[in-house]
């Protein structure tokens, strides 16, 4: 586990979805720069075959089906550029929170804004690199705890400052769990490819200017951390997915604050990984039904 080195999954130009390994030029690592995948076969958490058969590669979807995504957990405060930012002390024990499956979307789709979260003002850019769970661990040591990473994308934690902060009730999850505000890939970059997670460049654009660029190196908890904290007394299972905080330059951070608007692009990359490219949507109104 695993066999393949760049899993993405696509829809093919045969009108087919499949799971592949990404082909890409030489010298090139950006997964969403890939055109062709070689058609992967079998369970993508246990026993699977990178097959001879290459697709044409039309559309790269969230990396994992919904049905293979088990949780999506997330961390905040985990820069310790942020917490300053954010003017809060670098937690003691990591700072989680859980974003629902339906706020998974893939590295091109739109970031649909729903009218309530048009009220207010406070719309965020979050880039992180996020690790997916790939076989079971519980009260796993450190030491160990990357033995159980399938593999590694990058992520846009979305966020509504007001929604999360002020008219949220104290819980976060309002503010980051509406539909579509959690785009990640382009692909699942094979944990065999990243020997340090903690030492990797991490940016965010947002209609062609850099906002947040800095490097993972910058975690106050680590990878294998987060995971053998997590790990303890509760399981973790194949496709869960762990975003792991954001560094300094968000919206929030920023004098005067800077929120998204309707038609921005977003682009958050990962060395090593690639590039999620989204554009803000506001959706319009419509009629509540109960």
């Amino acid at each position: 586990m695993p066999s393949f080195s760049r899993l993405v999954r696509f829809l093919a130009r045969d009108g087919r979805t499949y799971y592949g390994d990404a082909i890409l030029p030489r010298g090139v690592t950006d997964i969403s720069k890939a055109r062709q995948a070689r058609v992967v076969q079998g369970d993508i958490f246990g026993q699977h075959t990178v097959t001879d058969q290459v697709a044409d590669i039309r559309l790269l979807l969230a990396p994992l089906a919904p049905e293979d995504v088990r949780t999506v957990r997330c961390l905040g405060l985990n820069y310790a550029a942020h917490a300053k930012e954010s003017n809060m002390p670098i937690p003691q024990y990591p700072v989680v929170f859980y974003k629902p499956a339906t706020s998974l979307t893939g590295p091109t789709d739109p970031i649909p804004i729903h009218p309530l979260a048009q009220q207010h003002t406070g719309l965020d850019y979050e880039c992180e690199l996020v690790a997916v769970i790939g076989k079971p661990c519980a009260d796993v040591p450190e030491a160990r705890a990357l033995d159980h990473v399938l593999g590694y994308a990058v992520g846009n934690d979305v966020s509504h400052r007001d929604w999360q902060l002020k008219l949220g009730g104290g819980q976060w999850s309002l503010g980051k769990g509406f539909d579509g505000w959690a785009p990640f890939g382009p692909g699942i970059v094979g944990r065999d490819l990243v020997p340090d997670p903690q030492r990797l460049g991490i940016r965010t654009r947002v209609n062609g200017e850099t906002v947040q660029d800095s490097t993972t190196a910058d975690m106050a908890f680590g990878v294998a951390r987060t995971i053998a904290f997590l790990s303890q007394g509760t399981t973790l299972m194949p496709g869960d997915v762990i975003f792991t905080g954001t560094p300094q330059g968000v919206g929030m951070g920023r004098n005067p604050q800077v929120w998204l608007k309707d038609g921005d692009v977003v682009e958050v990359e990962l060395d090593g990984v690639g590039t999620c490219t989204n554009k803000v949507e506001f959706s319009p109104a419509r009629s509540a039904k109960l």
